[in-house]
């Protein structure tokens, strides 16, 4: 499946299922180094808040369960370590005031590891996790074959 060439104005998890493999969904996500700035300066502690909140714990709960705990939700790529829930869409500070059901709304969160949660924001595919090679006797000695 290809990725539009326009931008994506809302992106969806609903969406994102349309998608197979790790690199489609990360090309429907990259943001290309887009993020709030303005949630990482003087307004830091409004994020702060909030991923400490009752309400962000318990979607953060839902959506790795939902998801598996396989990266970008896809089947076979298991998250080996700490396990992400990203916001689809960038958080906004004025969300954050409001206290927007966008925040903690599934629709709008998928798991991912940190490699590919970095692979996203900085839209760099070369972040992204490589995988699993499955090691075989002699596999590195072709002529042993």
């Amino acid at each position: 499946m290809t990725i539009p060439a326009c931008d994506v104005i809302f992106r969806s998890y609903s969406e994102l299922c349309t998608f197979d493999t790790l690199e489609e969904r990360f090309d429907y996500l990259k943001l290309n180094g887009v993020v709030g700035d303005i949630l990482f300066g003087y307004a830091r502690y409004l994020n702060q808040v909030f991923y400490h909140s009752r309400d962000w714990m318990d979607a953060k709960e839902e959506v790795i369960i939902r998801d598996m705990g396989n990266d970008l939700g896809v089947p076979g790529w298991k998250i080996g370590g700490a396990i992400y829930v990203h916001h689809m869409n960038p958080v906004t500070l004025q969300q954050l005031k409001d206290n927007d059901p966008i925040l903690t709304d599934p629709e709008n969160l998928i798991s991912c590891s940190w490699a590919t949660h970095q692979a996203i924001t900085w839209g760099n595919k070369l972040l992204l996790p490589k995988p699993i090679v499955v090691r075989a006797k002699n596999d590195t000695c072709p002529w042993k074959q």
